[in-house]
């Protein structure tokens, strides 16, 4: 699609985010053109596991991320019956909860602090011995030693959602024009420099990813920090008789299976700037670690082998909200939790854009964190 010449708003980057908050402002009868640099949703949205797991991933100083991803997923069901009445796909969530699993008696410690750490909060949290652990998953390891079942946690079909919200993007009458590279962006003159040409806008949000720091005419100590964090996944086809049935979790590897019979094992976290090639090392380390939890991913067929760079923030949170610059927005830095924070962000963006409004799960978030020190002096 070509570019216009002016928008009400545009957006920078067709990820997940960038995608979901332009249709949800359309929902709001905005005008939004999303522009992204290569084929929208087909980055890191698309190479994540979508996991949906909050209560797995709450680090033990996370108590905000704790509650905006319990948020963003009590959203999910209302979030997807919009998307069908606008995409006319369904996306379904899978309720399959998360299994975190030892293996050995290190493993079994450090679960258990993992475990004390969620009931304190008062989490859906139980600990189970190396039987009901495996009685609970049956293809598990006769090495594991004991388990931490979390009940509340979910997933979802990430390719499934993405090729939805794109369609529904769409279909509301939004313009997403692909190929198309942000070159730099002129706030006091609300313009956007672009490989298609300029494109004049009342509000902007900058969403490309770990490639936020790459636009020109914003001073550097205004972008959002953000870095790429390399991570390889694996793409396993499982047979009827080899299936597993829930996210498992040891400490260094997870499997997610797919109601379509991928199993994807993932993912190395690797601070390799933007290399995106696959290594072999990165590949042996997954499989090795896979088939300590799940030995029978040695009979599975290898699909795929892919690589995503992260968003990742310099506290590893999101970056959300106005930027230094009046009418301007960033919404960036979800380093493993895009999928998660999806309908979150959406309405908490809106919300912000068009009301100026954020909700206090949003607030320690704000981008403004960041730049407190520069713009005082």
């Amino acid at each position: 699609m070509n570019l216009p010449a002016k928008s009400d708003v545009v957006i920078v980057g067709g990820g997940i985010i960038g995608l979901s908050i332009g249709w949800q402002l359309l929902r709001r009868n905005v005008e939004v053109t999303v522009i992204d640099k290569g084929e929208a949703g087909k980055a890191a949205s698309w190479l994540a596991a979508g996991m949906l797991a909050p209560n797995a991933e709450v680090g033990f100083e996370e108590i905000n991320f704790l509650k905006f991803g319990e948020k963003s997923l009590a959203l999910y069901p209302q979030f997807l019956a919009e998307l069908k009445e606008d995409s006319g796909i369904d996306v379904p969530i899978d309720q399959c909860g998360t299994l975190m699993v030892a293996l050995d008696r290190d493993d079994s410690e450090f679960l258990k602090r993992l475990y004390d750490f969620r009931k304190s909060l008062q989490l859906p949290a139980e600990w189970l011995s190396a039987t009901k652990t495996r009685d609970l998953e049956p293809m598990l390891s006769p090495k594991v030693v004991s388990g931490l079942w979390l009940p509340n946690d979910a997933q979802i079909d990430n390719r499934l959602l993405i090729s939805a919200i794109k369609q529904a993007f769409v279909k509301k009458g939004g313009t997403l024009v692909e190929q198309c590279e942000a070159r730099a962006i002129k706030p006091h003159e609300k313009r956007i420099e672009t490989t298609k040409g300029d494109i004049e806008f009342s509000r902007a949000v900058l969403s490309q990813g770990c490639w936020g720091r790459l636009i020109g005419g914003i001073p550097e100590s205004y972008l959002p920090p953000v870095r790429p964090v390399k991570g390889q996944i694996l793409g396993l086809h499982m047979s009827e008789a080899l299936r597993l049935s829930k996210v498992v979790r040891s400490p260094r590897v997870y499997l997610a299976p797919k109601p379509d019979g991928r199993l994807m094992v993932g993912a190395t976290s690797e601070e390799k700037g933007f290399d995106d090639s696959i290594t072999a090392g990165g590949v042996m380390d997954l499989l090795q670690e896979g088939y300590e939890a799940v030995p029978a991913i040695y009979e599975m067929s290898l699909q795929e082998v892919r690589v995503g760079l992260r968003p990742g923030s310099r506290d590893n949170e999101p970056i959300i909200g106005e930027s230094p610059f009046p009418n301007i927005f960033y919404a960036n830095g979800y380093y493993r939790h895009g999928i998660l924070l999806t309908p979150v962000t959406a309405v908490e963006m809106t919300s912000r854009i068009l009301d100026g409004i954020f909700s206090d799960l949003a607030k320690p978030f704000d981008a403004s964190r960041f730049f407190k020190a520069q713009l005082s002096a």
